[in-house]
């Protein structure tokens, strides 16, 4: 199927899923919908969203926060219900949901109106006393949107303007020269560099796509002069955030200064970032094609590639999967004859230079220089508190943001009779948060739940007038790279470093970006004056992110997105998903969400169905190519259809997409998806941490009689448990129990670690505010052991240079402690990537018991049980030596030894008002329950 416009994907998108694989319900008819605000949930609908609706604070707010601890109303009242449920889950009742969770009741009553306000004749936004969410009520759909606008700038605008600028690779020049700041743009920049034109061309395109994309257009046009209508009241009011007086914006004492207004394309820009954290997969050929060659090198090229095929577990038999019926949807599978593999010759690769013409604290070299500026007494509290920057450094480290999960059962198993879900996005922790929550009612949209702060034109995740939605980040693989061969204009000899590249037989100059960034000390950020120039390449074939030689030819490796310059089409797929219109059963809400570009799992929920479905723009491949690994950059081996004017290709068609209605439960943790859909990156294999809800929502299911606190029971449980001690301990145990353990010290060690697995290997608190674990001994010991154990089994096997290339490809551990890991420390989400399939295949394997999908060889002693384990109480009794001091060794918010503190969640701020940090918990930062009694 060949995208052109986004009107031509809607027309065919029917027509294509009902020739489907008879896996969705019928094609969707139209409904017609109730009056606005219609509410068929009656009261079963809750969600939570810590640490609060307000992300607005004053100069003076943020002023008292920091020297008294007081917060505006509503910054984090959501945050305590949240970290409660922690110690509240069991024995958690439907009745007693609302502890936990807020009511997600469309309207507010009478008596729990807080407050009401008209922005403009034809909208209303009412706020509950309870948490302080805007519910927008528009008469007309403009001011239904502007509305939305409104509030949006009400409760992030200073979050909303950070992140336009993250996107435009100007987040330096505009909150402060960190260290921190310099190296997150410089992280965004490279991936995702956009000119004004880039981002001009995407809103242009929807006035261009049939009559959703001209009224998602005027849409976006009234959010904007929403937002910017606030500007021009809060800026005389001063009632702004008070981040804009602290970074130089605004004069704190006479007012002057500028808020820019918003246009259209900041909306693009913002999205950028969005896709850039959730919705993007694949990549990261170039590494893989590194450890590939390890491997060769280490056992040849035949046995090295079979060897390094079992790490990569592209389609493990035993991996755990969402959908579970023997259903199958390949893509991306590796070819039986690879074509056009372009591995680069053996220590040729080096990385595409970004920085330039570095100046004062951004030369090279040059140390953290802090020159304060004059600040009034009043104000010294506030002095440096951006020095580290205004967003975390490791925000965009990592293109593999495991995040969110769902638990649905169908109504065949549930008390009632009726749909149980309990789903959200696992954004990480933030202050203020990066979603926001919203109602919005008027015509052509009823919905309330969840948006990007910026973005909240349309309920991005939440419920309708009859139904619920939610995501999970899928990452398969829309993203490869190609080996572009370089040239010379005049036909001489091209180099590593050239700058023209062959093109369908023509040698072509390579487009050049560039960011110019240059800061100045504030008081929020006293880096001292600086300045640099970002400078990327970019291709037909997208970015050029490393140089390599290939077969000793200079190639330039570039990087090509499907969603790439796309990011504004999939706003068609959320605009349908608020119209109560459009979306009344499985086959509507599929057909919504086929209009999503990003990679993400989607659940749906009424009072009769459940439904799945995976959306992304699948690009079909060339036969023969491998998308795990590079590809030369020639017309046989590109994406079929490909157009690089606009970044279109041929698609795979929404039935060749993963997708089931009334499946008896479906379950999402960042896992697999369906046989046969390959995986994008190393980890989904035998133990995954998808396996702790599977496990617990297939007993439920088994039983029968599932309700909505017995599923939240169950996502609580898994949120507190350790992973490794679940699915990974009872193999470590079996050779350790294999022989006697004679060693006092190791044996101690061991029987903590059989209580502890006796206990449900929880990392939970004692009792709720203890923060103390129990077992805490037996955390410690695994928390210092995982590493120690993995790197004892596999690396005399493997030799140190694979070992080395496989730790690139796949971290070895994700702890809640493990700062080192995907998502840095205090962040909540962890055990998505790991060693623990490799750890569980391989002790499966001494053992003797059998393996689905093993690896290449036995790696544990060689394969010998006895080695195997000597090997492994070798390692144990280093670990349960390790003093709590080393095994947490403290950081600027906790002690050196502090276990609880070394796991616990930070809402990292975002802006000048903090928040307290709560125990760890490892669940969807944004959450619904919901069971709908009725429909339409």
């Amino acid at each position: 199927m060949r995208r052109r416009t986004l009107s031509l994907r809607a027309a065919a998108a029917g027509a294509v899923l009902a020739l489907g694989l008879g896996l969705a319900a019928p094609a969707p008819t139209r409904a017609a919908a109730e009056e606005p605000g219609a509410d068929y949930c009656n009261g079963q609908c809750r969600d939570i969203l810590p640490p609060g609706e307000n992300g607005n604070a004053t100069l003076a707010d943020i002023l008292a926060n920091r020297t008294l601890g007081t917060r505006p109303a509503h910054t984090s009242d959501q945050l305590g219900p949240y970290a409660d449920l922690a110690g509240g889950y069991p024995q958690l009742t439907d009745a007693a949901l609302g502890a936990f969770y807020n009511d997600a009741s469309f309207g507010v009553p009478k008596d729990q109106v807080a407050s009401v306000e008209s922005p403009r004749p034809d909208v209303t936004i009412t706020r509950d006393k309870a948490t302080g969410v805007p519910h927008v009520k528009g008469t007309t759909r403009a001011g239904t949107e502007f509305g939305a606008g409104y509030a949006a700038a009400q409760d992030r605008l200073w979050l909303m303007d950070l992140f336009r600028h993250v996107g435009r690779g100007e987040l330096t020049s505009f909150a402060g020269g960190a260290a921190a700041n310099q190296g997150l743009e410089q992280q965004f920049w490279r991936a995702a560099p956009y000119t004004e034109a880039d981002l001009q061309s995407q809103v242009d395109r929807l006035s261009a796509a049939g009559a959703r994309g001209a009224q998602a257009l005027a849409d976006a046009q009234d959010y904007v002069a929403g937002i910017n209508a606030y500007i021009a009241k809060a800026k005389p009011g001063r009632y702004f955030p008070g981040e804009y007086d602290l970074t130089g914006h605004i004069d704190p004492i006479t007012n002057a200064g500028t808020i820019d207004r918003f246009k259209p394309t900041d909306l693009i820009a913002l999205a950028s970032v969005v896709g850039a954290l959730f919705g993007s997969g694949g990549g990261g050929e170039v590494q893989n094609a590194l450890s590939l060659q390890a491997a060769q090198s280490e056992y040849g090229v035949a046995r090295g590639t079979e060897v390094w095929e079992s790490f990569r577990e592209r389609d493990d038999p035993e991996a755990v999967r969402t959908l579970h019926d023997g259903q199958s949807f390949p893509y991306a599978v590796r070819p039986a004859e690879p074509r056009g593999t372009a591995l680069p010759d053996p220590g040729s690769v080096t990385e595409e230079p970004l920085v330039y013409d570095r100046t004062g604290s951004a030369a090279q070299g040059a140390t953290a220089r802090r020159t304060p500026v004059r600040a009034p007494a009043r104000l010294k509290p506030l002095q440096g508190i951006y020095d580290n920057g205004v967003l975390p450094a490791d925000l965009l480290a990592t293109p593999r943001k495991g995040m969110s999960n769902a638990l649905v059962v169908s109504g065949a198993h549930t008390a009632s009779g009726h749909p149980v879900a309990i789903f959200g996005p696992q954004t990480g922790y933030f202050a203020p948060q990066l979603l926001m929550l919203e109602e919005l009612q008027g015509p052509g949209i009823s919905a309330r739940g969840a948006a990007f702060a910026g973005l909240s034109l349309y309920v991005e995740l939440g419920r309708g007038q009859d139904y619920a939605w939610s995501a999970t980040s899928a990452s398969q693989d829309v993203t490869d790279t190609y080996a572009v061969q370089l040239c010379e204009p005049d036909g001489s000899a091209p180099a590593k470093d050239s700058t023209s590249y062959m093109w369908h037989g023509s040698c072509l100059p390579m487009e050049k970006l560039e960011r110019a960034d240059s800061w100045s000390p504030t008081l929020a950020d006293s880096t001292a004056e600086g300045s640099y120039r970002m400078q990327v390449y970019r291709t037909k074939y997208g970015p050029v992110q490393y140089r390599a030689t290939v077969g000793g030819k200079p190639v330039a490796y570039t990087t090509l997105r499907s969603s790439y310059r796309h990011e504004a089409d999939s706003i068609i797929g959320f605009q349908m998903l608020n119209d109560p219109g459009y979306v009344h059963d499985p086959a509507s809400f599929q057909s919504a969400a086929q209009h999503i570009d990003y990679t993400f799992n989607w659940f749906y929920a009424d009072d009769r169905h459940t439904a799945y479905y995976n959306s992304g723009t699948n690009p079909v491949r060339a036969d023969g190519v491998d998308a795990s690994l590079p590809v030369l950059a020639e017309p046989a081996y590109e994406w079929r259809g490909f157009d690089p004017d606009d970044n279109t290709a041929d698609y795979t068609p929404p039935a060749q997409h993963p997708q089931s209605v009334d499946q008896d439960y479906y379950v999402s943790w960042n896992n697999k998806q369906a046989a046969g859909y390959d995986s994008a990156s190393f980890g989904d294999g035998s133990v995954h941490r998808a396996d702790l809800l599977d496990a617990r929502v297939k007993a439920l299911v088994r039983k029968g009689g599932v309700t909505r606190a017995a599923l939240t029971r169950a996502m609580a449980d898994a949120a507190l448990t350790d992973l490794r001690g679940e699915d990974v301990l009872p193999d470590l145990l079996a050779v350790v129990r294999s022989a006697p353990v004679t060693d006092p010290a190791a044996e101690e060690a061991v029987q903590k670690l059989e209580s502890w697995a006796a206990d449900g290997s929880k990392r939970r608190e004692t009792t709720p505010g203890s923060h103390a674990y129990a077992d805490a001994d037996a955390v410690r010991i695994m928390d210092a052991w995982w590493p120690l154990l993995v790197e004892a089994e596999f690396k005399p096997g493997l030799g140190d240079g694979l070992y080395t290339a496989l730790t690139a490809n796949l971290t070895v551990d994700e702890s809640p402690s493990a700062a080192h890991g995907p998502t840095g420390g205090h962040a909540g989400s962890s055990f998505q990537y790991g060693w623990w399939s490799y750890v569980d295949k391989d002790l499966r394997a001494v053992l003797g018991e059998p393996v689905r999908g093993g690896l290449g060889a036995a790696y544990c002693g060689g394969g010998d049980l006895s080695a195997c384990r000597t090997a492994l109480l070798d390692s144990l009794q280093r670990a349960a030596a390790e003093p709590a001091g080393q095994v947490y060794p403290g950081d600027d918010g906790c002690a050196a030894g502090d276990q609880w503190c070394a796991d616990s969640v930070v809402q990292r701020p975002l802006g000048g008002v903090t928040d307290d940090r709560i125990s760890w918990q490892n669940r969807p930062t944004y959450q619904q329950v919901v069971e709908f009694p009725a429909h339409r």
